[in-house]
Parts: C-alpha cells; sequence; structure tokens
C-alpha cells in the first residue's frame, strides 16, 4: 500500500502537469521493478489527438524502454480509472497490474468493457482517491 501510494503521489504530479496545460488532469506513470520507467499526462489538446490519453502516452513510452510490446511485468498507476480506449490498449500491452484513483462512472471501462483487461491483470482502485477526484473536479469547475 505505502508503494502505491508513492507512486500515485508520481501519477498525480503528471496530472497536475495537464491541469496546469488546460489538458484533462490525467496522469500515469509504469512501474517495473521498482522503478518508474514512463510517465505521462493527457495531450489531447496539444496535440490534437482524441487518443493521446494518459496511458497510451505511458503505454508506449514504458515499451520503448523496455524495447518490446508486452508489459505483464509492469504496474500502470493513473490517477483516473481508465476508458474503454485505454483498457483496450492495457489489455493487449498485457499490463501486469493497474492502479487507479478516482472511479470514472460516466466513461470508466468497467461500466461499459469490465472485461477488456488482460485476464491475469490485477486491478486495485481507490488509491489517493479523494485527491484525484478533487483535482478533475476543480477542472471541470473552472471550465463552467
Amino acid at each position: 500500500m505505502a508503494d502505491d501510494i508513492f507512486y500515485m503521489k508520481a501519477a498525480l504530479a503528471e496530472a497536475k502537469k495537464a491541469y496546469e496545460e488546460d489538458e484533462v488532469p490525467v496522469g500515469a506513470v509504469i512501474v517495473c521493478k521498482d522503478r518508474i520507467i514512463a510517465r505521462a499526462h493527457n495531450l489531447t489538446e496539444r496535440l490534437t489527438d482524441v487518443t493521446a490519453h494518459a496511458e497510451m502516452q505511458a503505454i508506449t513510452s514504458a515499451q520503448e524502454a523496455l524495447g518490446g510490446k508486452y508489459l505483464n511485468e509492469c504496474t500502470l498507476y493513473v490517477t483516473v480509472e481508465p476508458c474503454i480506449m485505454c483498457a483496450g490498449a492495457i489489455g493487449w500491452s498485457q499490463m501486469g497490474r493497474v492502479v487507479f484513483g478516482a472511479s470514472d462512472e460516466k466513461r470508466g471501462y468497467q461500466r461499459f468493457a469490465p472485461q477488456a483487461l488482460h485476464p491475469r491483470t490485477g486491478v486495485t482502485s481507490g488509491i489517493m482517491e479523494e485527491e484525484c477526484a478533487t483535482l478533475m473536479k476543480s477542472f471541470f469547475k473552472q471550465k463552467r
């Protein structure tokens, strides 16, 4: 649990970067063998690319760092529950574990595609949930 909080804080730092760049504040880090091998945040506005979610950016970066497409020995920490698109990519990468902060009842994969992840992928939710949710709520409140 202490490790999960440590790495979620790193993901939250990425989400704060997104917030400062006027991107939806989602951050992600991927950890392999107790080392962060990828850090990312949403870049959809900057890249004008709807697929540039934090998870997608982190997966690509981690695969490059490891020199392969499978991430079965890795853990993805992400501040908000992945969407269906990201869950599909997480599944195809055979991510070993996913840890997310806040649930996304409107667009989260658990509502629409709960089987999208690889069958061996472990999932832990609710790590620093309040901090992650507060950042999202603050961002959208500012937009309205």
